[in-house]
């Protein structure tokens, strides 16, 4: 039998769609149900073990209680062992996340695989440093660490790949996190923790997100150019978080929320720093053309699903596939190597309408045809 430890973090995500930059000050507040989180990481730890429950012969699953792992084992039917005594797990802490990986490598399990984002990460790094394999199902705002599969289907797989026997290797991956206050300031103030072993399983496993300025501003400003010139009036324009969208804002002359979701039409701005339910509102209240600009995480490579959850998978679908404006510079898109663009929404359906081939805005009168992908075999 495969022992799989499993660790979610049920407040994971939340911060996302309200636009917050980050969940970590949710931690340990009362009011957060299994119910108030079926979007994210409930949600996405289910997808992940979905891939499993073929296999739940092979597999015994040990984890906490609730919705810290034991009530999404059931869901998927699996009969868990239950450690951490009594504690009320809707409602838990970075301290509850440390004790359960600690808990979970003193059983000897196989593999940690845990839901959250890089608070969560860096807690499982505290508790537990080198001394277990781990794997991250992607459910957090931040995840800009190597140690997460690129989609909770993802994980699966490489789960699937561990309990089948086949050879994967293992390597440490960075642990990075950023100061959250400080970006709701605009401010990116990164930092290096540490590094956790995760099993090297070729595209399923994503990249740590690379910093800094990728390219001179004249390039920005020729990608910039190319989107104002081409911008239609009437039509609602969400700009989402990056220093190649907020070229095209700083080139209009407009206010920028650089990590944030921004709203234009005629090149002025109707709102700024939405939350989700703010950004359905307009959408909503609008009856023209929606156009989505989106930029490419470096290193990593997603569009969708990283840093721009206030963006839905039902405003993707209002505006269209034909009307998600891809910006990069081709210097972002050669570090990634042949790997495609990554879309992870939340809506596997969605997911794969979105797969194939996307015009990428890489300069002035300059396109590309790059593949989008899920990362997933699924």
């Amino acid at each position: 039998m495969f022992k799989l430890g499993l660790i979610v973090n049920p407040i994971a995500g939340l911060g996302g769609p309200a636009g917050q930059k980050g969940s970590d000050h949710l931690s340990g507040q009362s009011g957060f149900t299994r119910n108030d989180n079926q979007a994210r990481s409930v949600l996405r730890t289910s997808r992940a073990l979905a891939l499993l429950s073929p296999m739940k012969q092979q597999i015994d699953i040990l984890c906490y209680p609730g919705a810290m792992g034991e009530s999404e084992a059931r869901d998927a039917g699996f009969s868990p062992v239950v450690l951490g005594g009594q504690m009320n797990a809707n409602q838990s802490s970075a301290s509850d996340t440390e004790n359960a990986a600690r808990e979970l490598a003193q059983a000897g399990v196989d593999l940690i695989l845990f839901a959250g984002g890089d608070g969560t990460a860096r807690n499982i790094l505290d508790a537990i440093g080198l001394e277990q394999v781990v794997l991250g199902i992607p459910a957090g705002v931040k995840m800009h660490s190597g140690v997460y599969a690129v989609s909770p289907e993802s994980a699966g797989e490489v789960v699937k790949m561990l309990v089948s026997g086949e050879l994967v290797n293992v390597s440490e991956q960075e642990v990075r996190d950023i100061d959250e206050e400080a970006f709701r300031h605009n401010q990116v103030k990164a930092r290096y923790y540490g590094e956790l072993l995760v099993p090297e399983a070729g595209h399923f496993v994503q990249h740590v997100k690379n910093g800094g300025r990728e390219v001179e501003a004249l390039v920005l400003d020729d990608i910039a150019a190319e989107v104002i010139e081409n911008m239609e009036p009437e039509a609602l324009y969400i700009i989402a978080p990056g220093s190649t969208t907020a070229a095209v804002m700083e080139q209009m002359g407009l206010d920028n929320t650089l990590l944030g979701v921004d709203v234009v039409k005629d090149q002025t701005v109707l709102a700024s720093d939405v939350s989700g339910a703010e950004l359905d509102s307009l959408v909503n209240a609008h009856t023209g053309k929606v156009v989505i600009v989106l930029t490419a995480i470096g290193g990593q490579g997603h569009i969708i699903g990283r840093g721009n959850q206030q963006i839905s998978p039902d405003i993707i679908r209002r505006a269209g596939s034909d009307n998600l404006l891809v910006i990069a510079t081709k210097t972002k898109i050669l570090a990634l190597e042949g790997r495609p663009l990554l879309v992870d929404s939340n809506d596997p359906e969605l997911d794969r309408e979105l797969s194939g081939y996307q015009q990428v805005i890489t300069g002035y009168r300059d396109t590309i045809l790059y593949p989008i992908g899920r990362g997933s075999a699924t």
